[in-house]
């Protein structure tokens, strides 16, 4: 072969070499999962540590009441229901099938007893009976689901039913589904719900067992949902804190039973072999003093809202820094945890999060009488000092 073919065929394979190396995706983790999709998620920043297929639209069957729990948490905190509320159910919520608690028409019991009901027993019907009382009916209940879904900025998300059988158009996403569950760490509610391991329903005649695995099997696990149908497989969407990193994690389409457990508890151990959390403060601490004007204080102290740390890679904890950024000064009156400040948490150059700088205490804007002393005695030791 002439010398110029070979350099043109050696040009060409170099070529195809650097064409292939570039577009074949790179791997993020050496993960095998028989998940169709799965997502592993640093739960305090939603960094994503390990992904497949994340934004995949699949049926989440009971994975749904992750959002039926945390709909109806908010309506709680908002005060547009109680835990003490008597629900009463209804002929449509006792018609249900699938995961039940067998309701009765009729049946008495309060929104506390029914949100176990759905968080440990995983009761379809129980999920009716609570958007009916708390919204009116079970599609308006369903609205506000999806209201919800847009106000977190979920693509890949719709629901039909507040309880996860199959039906058109209710679908979500691996990733949605840990945006969710970020959403419902906010409310302690739901993590006291989704932890409980059983519960004796109707004064002990009805045992209810966690369907999740993981809180007997996976150290540090409390939460949140599991959920099987033939169309959906076996679907599971976690949460795991150990030494004060939280990760979580969703795995959907799993084909084998038990799976999603298996397949879920093998991602948590890459993550938690993989990354640590590393605290500078915890939550509540001070972090300086904040000049008031006009003030029955002369200062406020500024706390750390939350724990001042990150998720980092092992051994390159040390890259990670903190910049602190306070306003000079600020008026009177102040609320206590009004937002003064930030803390931002840098790797290098690369940001990884904030967290609010709070005052601790209310300040109250100064008395007439209290700002004439003010006024006099800062004169006063300014005549001194001249």
């Amino acid at each position: 072969m002439p010398k110029y073919s070979l350099r043109l065929l050696t040009v060409f394979l170099i070529s195809s070499c650097f064409l292939v190396c570039n577009v074949m995706p790179v791997k993020a983790a050496n993960i095998e999962t028989t998940a169709a999709s799965a997502i592993l998620m640093d739960a305090e920043t939603g960094k994503v540590l390990y992904e497949k297929d994340s934004h995949k639209e699949l049926p989440p069957a009971s994975v749904t009441k992750l959002m039926t729990l945390l709909v109806a948490a908010e309506a709680i905190e908002n005060g547009k229901a109680n835990l003490k509320d008597t629900v009463v159910a209804s002929e449509k919520a006792c018609s249900l099938g699938g995961s039940q608690i067998y309701l009765e028409p009729g049946e008495k019991f309060s929104l506390e007893e029914m949100l176990i009901a759905i968080a440990v027993g995983s009761a379809n019907d129980g999920c009716v009976a609570v958007a009916e009382h708390i919204y009116g009916t079970h599609e308006e209940f369903v609205d506000v689901m999806n209201q919800k879904a847009k106000e977190l900025g979920l693509k890949n998300t719709h629901f039909v039913n507040a309880y996860g059988l199959p039906a058109e158009g209710h679908y979500t996403s691996a990733y949605d589904l840990a945006v969710i569950g970020r959403e419902a760490l906010k409310h302690p509610l739901i993590t006291k719900l989704t932890a409980m391991k059983e519960y004796d329903l109707r004064n002990g005649e009805f045992k209810l067992w966690n369907t999740n695995k993981l809180l007997w099997w996976y150290e540090g696990a409390d939460g949140f949902k599991t959920g099987w149908t033939q169309e959906a497989k076996y679907c599971l969407a976690s949460t795991v804190k150990r030494d004060g990193l939280r990760l979580i994690c969703v795995v959907m389409g799993v084909p084998e039973a038990r799976g999603h457990f298996q397949e879920s508890m093998k991602i948590y151990n890459y993550g938690f072999a993989k990354y640590m959390y590393k605290e500078f403060a915890p939550a509540g601490s001070k972090q300086g003093e904040l000049l008031v004007n006009k003030g029955a204080k002369p200062s406020v102290e500024i706390v750390a809202e939350k724990p001042v740390g990150a998720c980092v890679e092992k051994g390159k904890d040390k890259n990670l820094r903190i910049e602190t950024i306070i306003k000079s000064t600020v008026s009177a009156p102040i609320v206590k945890g009004q937002k003064l400040g930030e803390i931002v948490i840098y790797s290098g150059q690369e940001e990884q999060g904030r967290i609010n700088l709070i005052a601790k205490e209310n300040v109250e804007r100064a008395s007439f009488l209290e700002t004439v002393k003010k006024t006099v005695s800062d004169s006063y030791r300014l005549s001194q000092v001249q």
